[in-house]
């Protein structure tokens, strides 16, 4: 059994703004310690997957960044899409990529930009996943033990019945739920988190991509026949102007009648938001957690950044203020999703030099 990893590493961390930017988007900036959460991600798999089998598709814009943060990752493993498509065609075409080297290979695909402690275990779990998925041909995902009533992450019910070793059969998956939903779903004990880490063959994640996404199969057999020709590149944009945009979860995961999971025994965030980065920083006997310059006073419970400027809160309670040298956030933290709104006004207006 061969693993290789596939790094989803093209989003632009919207909900970040105005730290996280189109050209260095959230993957790529130091959010927790000293490395970048890409250079986290790849270190992690280290034990686990050669850095010559990791593959990492961003797009044009950030593609040399990752590429200086990622020396240890052969350049022409750094692909960059034509165009943001969601998962189901990233992961697709990484697929036929690692397909010329192994047809039968484990891939791991997992999303650049997640927290994840314990890696020991992190990566134990992965094996249990990849051995299943190369033996018995299942798609596999890992599934995270929930620990509050969470809206802002889809949810996976499995059968309780093991059905080997770590492994179990899922039955379904649900959207991002309302509270009272989320509530349920804990309560009756056999729902999950959805990790959105997903461990496979290639052929058989081909296999289902065939069987529930013909056109996105019929895309993917064009740009396999032109890999290692000059053509390669026209013919991929050809191929992705004219696919639909779907994630593989929507467009794959939730129809098969060949996926499972296995339960993880590691800390997991997807750090969706300035609120999740509060929550997980380290905080003074006032409940703040700041980093740079700063001043507080009769200040509680609040996310301040500020390493260039010196900044000053006085009377404020649940406040994420991220000041940096182009733009000046201030939101309440129960407001944290909305920070996405401020990029889409910014496109809105053409003010393409803050995003």
């Amino acid at each position: 059994m061969e693993l290789y990893a596939v790094i989803m590493a093209g989003g632009v961390g919207s909900r970040f703004w105005p730290r996280s930017k189109e050209r260095k988007p959230k993957q790529l900036i130091r959010i927790f310690g000293e490395n970048t959460m890409i250079q986290d991600t790849v270190n992690r798999l280290k034990g686990l997957v050669k850095n010559e089998n990791i593959l990492v598709i961003t797009n044009k814009i950030q593609k040399l960044r990752v590429i200086e943060q990622l020396p240890d990752i052969p350049k022409e493993n750094i692909i960059d899409e034509p165009f943001g498509k969601n998962t189901a065609a990233c992961i697709g075409l990484a697929s036929v990529l690692i397909k010329q080297k192994n047809p039968e290979a484990v891939t791991i695909t997992l999303p650049s930009d997640h927290l994840i402690k314990d890696e020991e275990e992190f990566r134990k779990c992965l094996s249990t996943a990849a051995n299943y998925a190369y033996e018995k041909k299942g798609l596999v995902t890992i599934g995270i033990t929930p620990t509050r009533p969470e809206t802002g992450y889809g949810y996976i019910q499995f059968d309780e019945n093991l059905i080997q070793n770590g492994i179990y059969k899922v039955l379904t998956f649900a959207e991002k739920p309302n509270v009272a939903t989320a509530r349920r779903f804990i309560e009756s004990g056999d729902f999950l988190w959805n990790s959105g880490i997903f461990i496979w063959r290639v052929d058989t994640i081909l296999d289902q991509i065939k069987k529930y996404l013909p056109d996105l199969s019929d895309g993917l057999e064009k740009t396999e026949s032109a890999i290692n020709t000059p053509n390669f590149e026209k013919e991929l944009v050809q191929v992705y102007g004219q696919l639909k945009s779907i994630s593989i979860d929507y467009g794959v995961m939730e129809k098969s009648d060949i996926v499972y999971l296995t339960k993880a025994d590691f800390y997991w965030n997807d750090v969706g938001n300035w609120e999740a980065v509060y929550e997980i920083s380290d905080k003074n006997d006032e409940g703040n957690a700041m980093i740079g310059d700063i001043y507080a006073t009769n200040t509680y419970g609040s996310y301040i950044f500020s390493p260039h400027k010196f900044t000053a809160a006085i009377g404020v309670e649940n406040l994420i203020i991220i000041n940096t040298n182009e733009a000046l956030l201030v939101c309440h933290r129960n407001n944290a999703q909305d920070v996405r709104q401020i990029v889409d006004y910014l496109k809105m207006n053409k003010r393409s030099e803050l995003i």
